[in-house]
C-alpha cells in the first residue's frame, strides 16, 4: 500500500465570500480538511472531511461557517488536499 500524500493551499477571502468558497471546495471532493482563521491567524473553525461527505452531513458545518462569515471581515482558509 502506498502512503497518501497531502498538500495545503492557503488563501484570503472576505467574510462575504467565505461560505461560497467553502461550498465550492467541498464539491471538489479531494479536500481532506478545511481550516478557517481570522485575520490575526487564530483558528476559528476546522472541518475534517472524509471522502464522500456531502449534502445533509455537511449542512450543520456550513450553517456555522455562515455565522462565522457574518462576524469576520477577512479570513484565511487553509485547505488540505490529497495529492493525485
Amino acid at each position: 500500500m502506498s502512503e497518501k500524500k497531502f498538500r495545503t493551499e492557503e488563501f484570503r477571502v472576505d467574510g462575504e465570500e467565505l461560505l461560497a468558497r467553502i461550498k465550492n471546495l467541498v464539491k471538489e471532493g479531494n479536500v481532506r480538511r478545511i481550516i478557517i482563521k481570522n485575520k490575526e491567524g487564530k483558528v476559528v473553525f476546522e472541518i475534517p472531511l472524509t471522502f464522500g461527505v456531502v449534502g445533509a452531513l455537511i449542512a450543520p458545518q456550513l450553517a456555522a461557517i455562515g455565522a462565522i462569515a457574518a462576524l469576520l471581515t477577512e479570513a484565511t482558509v487553509v485547505v488540505e488536499k490529497e495529492e493525485s
